[in-house]
């Protein structure tokens, strides 16, 4: 389906870039579809340019991949290494947020305080795009804070594909109307970095991968109405349960 939209100067790149990656981390675009150029340029009335600007961006977050071939996909969903992705992201959690503690500046507790709010606000509303953006800005400027840059890069690629795995997380809580767990999360990591004390906001962000950790886990086990049966009838018209 052609988008008539029409853009302004310099603007298409980035209005796209946000449409394909709210459908990504949605998942309405698949882990392994394919994102072909021609198409994309079809879809949103633009020329190539934009659309390969738009996939740089996307490689950039690691939410699409380059194949060798040229062909640029959704990037999988890998769950058969959620345990190395856990444990990384436990390690790099936790540095981040030492260091944040450790250096964080007047201007960063009042960038950390707004993120923490709007995060709030989103999980008030429940709004789960929303939600998950509002989470990995607070933790990217969380990163920040520390002034390591090497560190705000690989906490940063971690955060990146975490998303849509949290999107599968708060899918979840949304199904069972358990939003209220989500909520002020992230009011202890402030505090503890604004009060420089290092060894809590290891401790924090250490609980917080752990309950990351359990409740995708549980996302991942979950069936909803296992009591529900199907009701058939017979040859005489009768009902019979399977």
């Amino acid at each position: 389906m052609t988008e008539t939209k029409s853009y302004q100067r310099g603007s298409a790149a980035t209005e796209i870039c946000n449409v394909l990656r709210r459908e990504i981390l949605t998942l309405a675009l698949e882990p392994g579809t394919p994102l072909d150029e021609t198409g994309l340029s079809k879809r949103f009335n633009v020329s190539r340019s934009p659309i390969r600007e738009v996939l740089n961006r996307l490689l950039a977050e690691r939410l699409v991949e380059a194949l060798p071939n040229r062909t640029t996909i959704v990037a999988p969903v890998d769950l058969m290494n959620f345990s190395n992705f856990i444990e990384a992201l436990d390690l790099q959690q936790r540095y981040a947020t030492r260091l944040a503690a450790r250096n964080r500046s007047a201007g960063d507790l009042v960038n950390l305080r707004k993120l923490s709010d709007q995060y709030r606000d989103a999980v008030h509303s429940a709004k789960a795009f929303e939600t998950l953006q509002a989470n990995f800005e607070f933790h990217n400027a969380v990163a920040l804070a520390g002034k390591n840059p090497y560190v705000v890069r690989q906490y940063g690629e971690l955060l990146s594909e975490a998303r849509r795995l949290l999107h599968i997380h708060i899918n979840f809580l949304d199904a069972q109307g358990r939003w209220d767990v989500l909520d002020d999360q992230h009011d202890d990591f402030v505090d503890a970095i604004e009060a420089q004390d290092v060894a809590l906001a290891d401790r924090i962000a250490h609980e917080h991968t752990l309950q990351f950790h359990d409740r995708f886990l549980k996302a991942l086990q979950y069936r909803s109405d296992d009591d529900f049966q199907f009701e058939t009838t017979d040859s005489r018209g009768a009902r019979t349960r399977p």
